[in-house]
C-alpha cells in the first residue's frame, strides 16, 4: 500500500483550492444576524456544476466521472478548508442513496441528471430525535405511495429538486420537493455555511426505490468520510490561521508565538491535523478498494477528526483572545462548523460504539461490498 498521494491527487486538490480560494467569500457572513441565505449558496453551486464535481463518484455508466474516494476527499477537503457554502454534501448523499437503493432503470433515469447538475437531490434520514428511519409513514396507493410525517436535519433540502426519504425497514422513496404535500423549512442551524432543513410530508406522492436492504450502513460510511474530510481540512486551516496570528500579535515586546504556552497549543493542533488527515486518507482508500475494514475506518476517521476539529477551534479562539469571539472574525464560523460536524450523523461516542460492535461481532467477515 502506498500511503502518499500521487501527482494526480495533488493536482486535483490544488485545482480545487485555487478555485475555492477565489470564489468563496466568507465576509458575506461576518455580520450579526446573517444566515445561510446570505452566503451565495446557489451562485457558488452553479460554478461547481461547471467543474463536474456533482458527478465525481457517480459511475461512468450513469454519466459520472467514476473517480475514487481518494479523489473525492481532495475536493471535499478543500470545501471544508474554505467552508464553501454549496449543496455538494446533500447532492452526494442523495446520489449515493439512489445508487444503492434504486433499480437499474431508476438509476439510469436519475443519476445522469445529478452528474450533469441538471437535478439536485438530498437525503432525509432522521426524525427530530435523530432516529434513522423514523418520523414518516408510507401508505400504498394506486400506482405508488404517499408519505406523511416529518424528517429533520435534512442537508440541502431547500435547494433540492427531489428528496430521497428513508422509511422504515431501510426502504427508500423519491419525492418531488415541489409536489403538493411537501413543506421544507430552514432550521436555525448553528453552522450558517450549511443549509439544514426540516421537511414535512402531508400525503405527498412518492416513488419507491425498488431495492432495499443494507442501504443506510453503506451510505453512512460515505457520509462519515465526507464529514471527516471536511473536519481534517478544517483543522489544517485553523492551524495555519492560528500560527499566522501568533506570529503577528505582539505582547510584552515579543510575538505571542514565542511563548511556550502558545507553542504547546500550536503543537497540539499540528499533531491532531496530521492524525486526522491520515485517518481520512486511509478511510478513503479502504472505501475505494472495498476493503473489509472500510466501515471501521470511516467510523474511526469521523470520531477522531470531529473531536480534534472541536479542540482545534477552541484553541484557535483562545490564542486570539477576545477578538476571536467577535462577529467580524471568521473564527466563529469554523468553531460552529466543527461542532455541527460532530453531531450531524451522531456524536463521536456513537461512532465509537459502532467501532466496538464491529470488532465484537467479527464484522470483517460480514462487511458488504
Amino acid at each position: 500500500m502506498n500511503f502518499s498521494l500521487d501527482e494526480d491527487h495533488i493536482a486535483l486538490r490544488d485545482a480545487a483550492a485555487s478555485f475555492l480560494d477565489k470564489e468563496v467569500d466568507l465576509s458575506l457572513l461576518l455580520t450579526h444576524g446573517r444566515t445561510v441565505q446570505d452566503s451565495n449558496y446557489d451562485g457558488l453551486w452553479k460554478k461547481i456544476v461547471e467543474l463536474g464535481w456533482p458527478g465525481i463518484v457517480i459511475p461512468e455508466a450513469f454519466g459520472g466521472l467514476g473517480m475514487d474516494y481518494i479523489d473525492l476527499v481532495m475536493i471535499i477537503g478543500e470545501m471544508g478548508r474554505t467552508l464553501a457554502p454549496a449543496p455538494l454534501f446533500g447532492t452526494l448523499a442523495g446520489a449515493w442513496a439512489i445508487e444503492r437503493a434504486g433499480s437499474a432503470a431508476q438509476k439510469a433515469d436519475i443519476l445522469p441528471l445529478i452528474a450533469s447538475g441538471e437535478r439536485q437531490v438530498c437525503l432525509a434520514i432522521a426524525d427530530a430525535s435523530g432516529a434513522p428511519g423514523e418520523g414518516v409513514k408510507a401508505t400504498p396507493t394506486n400506482g405508488g405511495y404517499t408519505l406523511t410525517g416529518e424528517k429533520s436535519y435534512v442537508v440541502d433540502a431547500d435547494c433540492a429538486d427531489q428528496i430521497v426519504v428513508m422509511g422504515q425497514d431501510d426502504t427508500y422513496y423519491l419525492v418531488d420537493r415541489h409536489a403538493d404535500g411537501v413543506d421544507v423549512s430552514l432550521l436555525p442551524w448553528r453552522d450558517i455555511t450549511r443549509q439544514v432543513c426540516s421537511v414535512r410530508f402531508d400525503d405527498a406522492p412518492a416513488e419507491r426505490l425498488e431495492q432495499s436492504g443494507n442501504v443506510w450502513p453503506w451510505v453512512k460510511d460515505r457520509l462519515y468520510l465526507l464529514l471527516a474530510a471536511e473536519s481534517a481540512a478544517g483543522i489544517a486551516a485553523v492551524l495555519a490561521d492560528t500560527v499566522g496570528y501568533a506570529n503577528e500579535r505582539v505582547a510584552f515586546g515579543r510575538p505571542i508565538g514565542a511563548f511556550q504556552s502558545i507553542k504547546h497549543q500550536l503543537a497540539e493542533i499540528a499533531a491532531q491535523s496530521e492524525c486526522a488527515t491520515a485517518g481520512v486518507q486511509y478511510a478513503a482508500w479502504a472505501l475505494s478498494v472495498v476493503d473489509a475494514k472500510a466501515p471501521l475506518a470511516a467510523a474511526m476517521a469521523q470520531a477522531y477528526a470531529s473531536e480534534a476539529y472541536k479542540a482545534a477551534t477552541h484553541r484557535n479562539i483562545q490564542v486570539y483572545g477576545a477578538i476571536g469571539f467577535t462577529w467580524e472574525m471568521k473564527n466563529h464560523l469554523y468553531y460552529k462548523r466543527a461542532r455541527a460536524n460532530s453531531e450531524l450523523l451522531g456524536a463521536p461516542r456513537q461512532q465509537r460504539e459502532e467501532i466496538v460492535l464491529w470488532l465484537e461481532t467479527d464484522r470483517p467477515a460480514k462487511a458488504a461490498a
